[in-house]
């Protein structure tokens, strides 16, 4: 997806960096319309289609992970956090509601920029170009590779752009065990950031996520996609 093409809402309640954002992000080939808070998001999205959110976590009423996990019940448009907040467990919690990335407040213009492409690549490229026609079989379940789509009983399944990267790289060479820190490489998340989309990608395929048949847990190293 090239930059000039794609189309990002900013949503945040702080009037200069919202007005900094927009100039920036403009100024590097995105068209860029902003929100204020929660329900101008929902009404400027209820008008136009975007490609990825830029969303502020603390906002007056309704919180930006309020608002990342109603919306991500009716939508994969990747969201990219930013928050005040340098603890782990605030950004687990940010990962947990919907957001595909986050990044800590203050930040230098060129990261955003930085995280905003590495976002949209994952969207618009599979891992690996030999899996492009792989349909992967997960009993109830099957993941098609290039599509990035989950389907379980027949039912399409929402998945972030993290969880899409990780079903796509363990998909590639499925039975194989991936460590951990590949799959943080993959999915550009720390440890136990991994653990938290594994956790999630367990609910919606498997039957009792506390005994996970197709997608196990390597002791010592990390996980593995266990196919029909």
């Amino acid at each position: 997806m090239e930059a000039e093409r794609a189309h990002i809402l900013v949503v945040d309640d702080d009037d200069r960096l919202r007005a900094l954002l927009h100039k920036y992000l403009s100024e590097n080939g995105y068209i860029v319309l902003t929100a204020t808070d929660a329900q101008d998001a929902r009404n400027t999205l209820a008008s136009f289609a975007f490609d990825l959110i830029v969303l502020d976590l603390m906002m007056p009423g309704e919180s930006g992970l309020e608002f990342a996990q109603t919306f991500r019940k009716s939508s994969n448009v990747p969201i990219l956090m930013l928050t005040a907040m340098a603890e782990s467990e605030d950004r687990i919690s940010g990962l947990e509601h919907g957001a595909d990335d986050y990044l800590t407040k203050p930040f230098e213009p060129r990261e955003l920029l930085l995280r905003i492409n590495a976002i949209l690549k994952r969207v618009a490229q599979p891992t690996d170009k030999d899996s492009a026609s792989k349909v992967v079989s997960l009993g109830r379940a099957s993941f098609d590779v290039e599509r990035g789509e989950l389907m379980v009983d027949g039912l399409a399944q929402r998945l972030t752009t993290v969880e899409i990267q990780l079903l796509r790289t363990l998909a590639t060479r499925p039975g194989e065990a991936y460590a951990r820190e590949d799959l943080m490489s993959a999915t550009d998340g720390g440890g136990r950031a991994v653990d938290v989309q594994v956790t999630r990608l367990r609910k919606k395929i498997e039957i009792d996520p506390k005994l996970p048949r197709y997608l196990q847990t390597v002791r010592g190293k990390g996980y593995v996609l266990v196919p029909d």
